[in-house]
């Protein structure tokens, strides 16, 4: 999903996969929620909004169900071997 970086109120960034109809918003504590079942025209007008931490709290924060997760805000970048370790790999080798 292709995240749009925005600066209002709490809001860093927002993002829409409309396959799925999944809007993820960002928060400034690194903090992100994924609403599910949001439609086209909820994330054209919050992604066009001039007050879009108020479009978003009147409109998605109640209205929609979300699902909390974490922003990864590290810089330094995942080796291989991170992204493909399996439960049964020992974290010290």
């Amino acid at each position: 999903m292709e995240m749009k970086k925005i600066n209002a109120g709490k809001l860093r960034a927002i993002g829409y996969d409309p396959r799925v109809r999944i809007l993820r918003v960002e928060f400034d504590d690194g903090s992100a929620i994924d609403y599910s079942g949001v439609g086209t025209e909820v994330w054209r007008k919050l992604s066009t909004s001039g007050a879009a931490w108020s479009y978003y709290r009147d409109n998605i924060e109640e209205e929609f169900t979300g699902r909390r997760s974490n922003v990864r805000t590290s810089s330094k970048p995942l080796m291989l071997d991170d992204l493909f370790k399996t439960s049964g790999d020992d974290p010290d080798a």
